[in-house]
């Protein structure tokens, strides 16, 4: 099976998943994910069955005795390229183990689209995603026939895609629903709506003479709402104003 023979599928919006989002990591250094999903939220998640994440070497996918994964690259120049071959063997793999489906397969490296909260939502959206960890001076840019949509973190460069793939399984995982417990949560943050979000207080009301907002503690469930708008829009102006739409504008109470 080619891996354009299959169909890549979608959760419909609102829709509850009846099995896990699958994640399947290529990577040269399987290792470096032990630490960061074996804790808090990923944890419980994949304890659910909400998430899987599996970790594969891109190694397994060589041929030859000493595992070659990378080659110079023709034309000279410095740096090694990774092999279109065990590129090709893994995604041929992990498509025919996904069948009927075709699983979303993402390429992590500082030339691809920023990763946004939009695009976090649209891909928890996704029923089997791969992702493939770019390394050394990139992929054999034939392999990039068999890649989706290239995904980047920042306009900055890291030694590997490793990190960057650690930030989006957390960033789309908790948009999963069931995930995170409360819902309201998720679209309160930062991002999910064109604005930042508001502050927030607890206990103690009051500390070295630094007092809680009196209207978060007065019980009026509009004014606290009203409250939390003009937060958000003074959040957002002053450190991102950017952000800000014409329909956020529109509907910000007054002060």
């Amino acid at each position: 099976m080619l891996l354009e023979e299959t169909k890549s599928h979608s959760r419909p919006l609102g829709l509850e998943k009846t099995m896990p989002v699958q994640f399947d990591i290529l990577t040269l250094f399987p290792k470096m994910f032990e630490g960061p999903f074996n804790e808090s939220l990923l944890k419980k998640a994949q304890e659910k069955g909400l998430i899987e994440i599996r970790t594969r070497s891109l190694r397994d996918f060589t041929a030859d005795k000493h595992k070659q994964v990378d080659d110079k690259q023709f034309g000279g120049g410095a740096g090694m390229v990774l092999k279109v071959e065990p590129l090709f063997q893994a995604l041929q793999e992990l498509s025919i183990s996904s069948a009927p489906e075709k699983p979303w397969v993402i390429y992590l490296s500082p030339q691809g689209k920023t990763l946004t909260q939009k695009k976090a939502l649209e891909l928890s959206r996704k029923n089997h995603m791969i992702l493939l960890c770019g390394h050394y001076e990139g992929i054999d840019e034939r392999a990039m026939e068999w890649v989706d949509e290239e995904i980047s973190i920042g306009d900055y460069v890291l030694t590997g895609g490793e990190l960057p793939a650690m930030v989006l399984i957390d960033t789309v995982s908790r948009l999963i629903p069931g995930v995170v417990k409360e819902q309201e949560s998720i679209e309160n943050d930062s991002f999910y709506k064109p604005v930042l979000d508001h502050s927030h207080y607890t206990r103690p009301a009051e500390f070295l003479g630094r007092q809680v907002p009196e209207v978060l503690l007065s019980g009026n469930h509009r004014e606290i709402a009203d409250w939390r708008k003009q937060s958000s829009f003074s959040n957002t102006t002053k450190k991102r104003p950017e952000l800000l739409s014409p329909e956020f504008l529109s509907g910000v109470p007054l002060s």
